[in-house]
């Protein structure tokens, strides 16, 4: 286990599989090309906006995750 949560927005796929309950290496990678794809994670319920990301694994993992404040301009929500 690692010092204190992960940020998903800046963990790369192995950190992101390691430390989420439930997420291998490829749901990793996915979360990766979300982030990629989508911008950053403005919380970690976002996480269960990625395809194979559910809500409970957000839940069981909600300690071990954080997301820093996202610096520049704002974000548009991708709805």
């Amino acid at each position: 286990a690692s010092a204190g949560p992960v940020d998903i927005n800046t963990a790369d796929a192995a950190t992101l599989a390691a430390a989420i309950d439930g997420v291998g290496e490829r749901k990793a990678a996915v979360i990766v090309q979300h982030r990629q794809t989508h911008g950053p994670f403005v919380s970690v319920d976002e996480l269960a906006r990625v395809k194979g990301i559910g809500s409970g694994t957000v839940e069981r993992n909600r300690e071990k995750l954080t997301v820093a404040p996202v610096s520049g301009p704002g974000r548009v929500s991708q709805h």
